[in-house]
């Protein structure tokens, strides 16, 4: 870690920028596994989100992984990383007083709580979402085929097949998506933004 540094804060609080915006910055993390519906559901909060006036971004897994995270693998450790910068980013965006919705399968509890934890010690909320679904439905769902891959031995440390996925043990909203589909699903995530007063 470079040592010749020094961390500027800048020219408007958090809590100005809150009140200019009239929102406060949260962090919306969806967790699960590879097709459960994060994307799809990260989409159509989004839209939500944005129709009703709210300064609203999504940090999706795939997309990340195009540019900033471009140079990571899929082993633990770059899973890790990759995880940890997405924890960094969407705390800045947060702390811009942005509503962040990340969908990611971050499949480790350590890794998803060292996100928690960096957002805690810069006084930001962070909402965990698990997007359950069976293994069953997810691997009939397969829109990419991955796990037809992964079964085929095509794709090492696939989530869910060859490497494991922890599942939150007290997520904040759990959605099972084999039960609720996609407008069921955000409404469920809005009505506990409402009841909380983000939206």
């Amino acid at each position: 870690m470079a040592t010749n540094i020094t961390f500027h804060q800048g020219s408007v609080s958090s809590e100005e920028r809150s009140r200019l915006l009239q929102q406060k910055g949260v962090t919306i993390w969806l967790t699960g596994l590879s097709a459960s519906g994060k994307s799809t559901i990260a989409c159509a909060l989004e839209q939500h989100l944005l129709h009703l006036k709210k300064f609203a971004y999504r940090l999706d897994g795939d997309n990340i992984r195009f540019g900033l995270n471009k140079d990571l693998g899929f082993d633990e450790k770059s899973r890790n990383e990759n995880i940890r910068r997405v924890g960094e980013v969407a705390k800045l965006f947060a702390d811009a007083a942005c509503i962040v919705i990340t969908a990611f399968i971050s499949p480790y509890r350590v890794d998803r709580d060292t996100a928690r934890v960096l957002h805690a010690q810069g006084n930001i909320d962070f909402i965990e979402v698990f997007v359950d679904a069976p293994l069953s439905v997810v691997e009939q769902r397969d829109p990419k085929g991955l796990y037809k891959k992964a079964r085929a031995g095509e794709i090492k440390d696939f989530t869910g097949v060859s490497a494991p996925y922890e599942e939150p043990l007290n997520p904040e909203i759990h959605v099972k998506t084999d039960k609720v589909d996609v407008n069921g699903s955000v409404r469920i995530i809005a009505e506990y933004l409402q009841q909380r007063g983000y939206i």
